[in-house]
């Protein structure tokens, strides 16, 4: 996929906050070189004028660190307006120690680097003609560097030491900003990848939903048959028991059916309205098991539940239930993989958290780093989309779905901030 060169930068606000540090660093820099040239190498300087614009970046810098605290965000031509004022007011300091001929002048292509790697090309061109403007300016209108007395021993001019020492900064200031601002390149990069995966994950787990609310409304028609011709079959032959009996478990697993299609369509309708039910871990926790043990009635389920925990009071989404279902069901093949039917569920608050914690007596993951790869599943009559529903429900939550490999089995850890889910 090809990206535009606007796509490519990392945007201004990294800029500014790189430009904050650079201030700072300028500040220190400009005052210490000022007081050395005055006072110990005794340079006939115009101090105050020098003091005077040091002054002024130090003020400036004051409140660009206090618009990096506010929370509007920043726009590029706020960037480079900051770019422009460093950049005259270092052109000032040029001016009254020697202009272009200062060694220092290299530090005007700074802005221009910084600039490069965070703006888009018409801004890097901005900061590039008020650049080499302040150059020219610099050629011409200067206040000549004084010499000192005893210049040089062996012809070790005063200029040559400022250009041993301009050359170091460079390369101290632009290896370390320039570090800055590809790190954060990285992590926005990193960033996008991430949001772009989620965004296909969601898009596969939208056409299951589709499918699903498709299938369920054509399903409702041949069970309604079957509901109707069951009672009729039972009266037909009520001297046959053994058919009665199967007819009879036939009649309970359509209604079951029935039911499943019914809370299907009430989910629905409770993601349409946004409104959360709002019930105690301890009614939600056991209205999920009762769920569970209807659909895995083998299952031998250990609850521990903290007391704590227990009073909290949830604005339970609807997708947490079928997240916390779709755990335990997948605990319980795991464990029947290795003959057993043991599920535990852990439940408790931990700093702020409230962790559902689900083990099984099964094989383990052979890789915990790729469970949830909607349409992949490790079971042979698997759907491969269990993992992904739960985790999607996690990440809506702003929680996480952790996985890990116990002695006996693996575990799956739901953690779910209470700022979200709790009831205020």
């Amino acid at each position: 996929m090809k990206r535009t060169m606007s796509q490519q930068r990392i945007g201004p606000r990294p800029l500014f906050r790189s430009l904050a540090w650079l201030r700072i660093c300028a500040i220190a820099g400009q005052s210490a070189a000022v007081l050395v040239c005055a006072l110990w190498m005794q340079l006939d300087i115009p101090l105050l004028p020098l003091m005077v614009g040091i002054g002024i970046l130090a003020v400036f810098a004051v409140f660009a660190a206090w618009r990096l605290t506010q929370p509007w965000p920043i726009q590029q031509w706020e960037t480079i307006l900051h770019v422009a004022v460093d950049t005259l007011l270092l052109g000032y300091l040029l001016h009254f120690t020697g202009g272009a001929s200062n060694p220092f002048i290299t530090l005007l292509l700074i802005p221009i680097a910084l600039s490069a790697a965070a703006l888009p090309v018409g801004a890097v061109l901005s900061v590039a003609a008020l650049v080499g403007a302040a150059y020219v300016v610099l050629l011409f209108w200067y206040v000549p560097l004084p010499v000192p007395v005893h210049e040089g021993t062996g012809g070790f001019s005063l200029h040559v030491l400022g250009m041993g020492v301009n050359f170091v900064i460079m390369a101290v200031l632009l290896g370390f900003f320039i570090n800055r601002l590809a790190r954060a390149l990285r992590l926005q990069q990193l960033e996008v990848q991430r949001v772009r995966e989620r965004a296909l994950r969601d898009e596969g787990i939208l056409a299951i939903a589709t499918q699903a609310a498709g299938a369920a409304h054509e399903l409702n028609t041949p069970l309604a048959t079957m509901r109707t011709l069951l009672p009729e079959l039972r009266r037909e032959h009520a001297g046959d028991l053994a058919l009665a009996d199967d007819l009879a478990l036939l009649e309970g697993q359509v209604d079951r059916c029935r039911t499943i299609l019914r809370e299907m369509v009430a989910f629905g309708q409770a993601q349409l309205s946004q409104e959360p039910e709002q019930l105690t871990v301890d009614r939600f926790i056991h209205g999920c098991l009762e769920r569970f043990q209807l659909l895995r009635p083998e299952a031998d389920l250990a609850l521990a539940l903290d007391q704590e925990a227990a009073r909290t009071v949830l604005r339970t989404p609807p997708g947490l239930r079928h997240a916390l279902i779709n755990l335990l069901n997948n605990a319980a093949d795991a464990s029947a993989l290795n003959q057993s039917q043991a599920v535990a569920l852990t439940v408790r608050r931990d700093n702020g958290y409230l962790e559902l914690i689900v083990t099984d007596h099964g094989p383990g993951f052979g890789n915990t780093d790729d469970l949830a790869v909607l349409g992949r599943s490790h079971k042979q009559t698997g759907l491969g989309i269990g993992l992904a529903l739960a985790e999607a429900t996690a990440e809506r939550l702003e929680g996480e779905l952790t996985a890990s490999n116990t002695g006996n089995g693996a575990q799956m850890r739901l953690r779910l901030p209470l700022s979200v889910i709790a009831a205020p």
